[in-house]
């Protein structure tokens, strides 16, 4: 990570990680949500407690991602900044070539997981339309050790330990509660902590936008190679 980011640090959590509140406008955030709110329903992957779009496709059964661009949208101003800012320039493809796009409604979380190693060790994740808290686990712990505030328009970086050795989850939860400067390691970076001073926030529908780099990727020529997994 280049000099720029120390300012955003969030310093109570191991290894690096880094949190920008104004990541983007709010004229982005809403050219965003609408391309993502208006693509094809095909796009929507429904699982039981969530939608999600898979940006330029899911991976195959040997965690290869075959070679396609993402669309512009998800291109620019986003990726355009993270390499302004030094984001996976140590990655193997220098840029992410892979974007999870995960809907949130109130109540509707994930459970504690890792990414695996598929994915080179770093998650850029873009937070749209509502503020939610993302939990980190220890492995085999039952309560979190660590809370992250994510607003709307911001960013969250995680790598190295985080990515490697926590979980990280989403409660499903109408309200998002207990926060405050004790609970949220990202506090004092938050842009709007006055809106949180209550010490509980009520859930929005919230859309994540998750950039990450596949470690594996195969030239569309092989790409019946790939899906039939021999």
């Amino acid at each position: 990570m280049v000099v720029i980011l120390e300012k955003a640090r969030v310093k109570s959590l191991p290894d690096d990680a880094f949190y920008i509140a104004d990541f983007v406008t709010e004229e982005e955030e809403q050219l965003l949500l609408q391309k993502i709110t208006t693509a094809p329903l095909p796009r929507w992957t429904h699982l039981s407690h969530r939608r999600l779009q898979t940006w330029p496709s899911a991976l195959t059964k040997s965690d290869t991602l075959l070679s396609s661009p993402l669309p512009p949208w998800l291109v620019s101003p986003i990726i355009h900044r993270f390499k302004a800012l030094g984001i996976f320039a140590d990655a193997p493809h220098g840029a992410p070539n892979h974007v999870l796009v995960n809907e949130y409604r109130p109540g509707q979380g994930i459970m504690p997981h890792e990414d695996g190693a598929a994915y080179y060790p770093l998650v850029a994740t873009v937070s749209l339309g509502a503020p939610i808290v993302l939990d980190l686990y220890q492995k085999g712990q039952a309560q979190p050790q660590h809370r992250i505030l994510q607003e709307r328009r911001s960013l969250l970086v995680t790598t190295k330990t985080i990515y490697t050795d926590l979980l990280h989850g989403v409660a499903e939860t109408t309200k998002d509660e207990r926060l405050s400067p004790d609970s949220i390691c990202n506090w004092d970076l938050l842009r709007e902590r006055d809106q949180f001073q209550c010490g509980w926030c009520e859930r929005e529908t919230r859309i994540s936008l998750t950039y990450r780099d596949v470690l594996k990727v195969a030239k569309v020529g092989n790409a019946m190679k790939f899906l039939s997994g021999r």
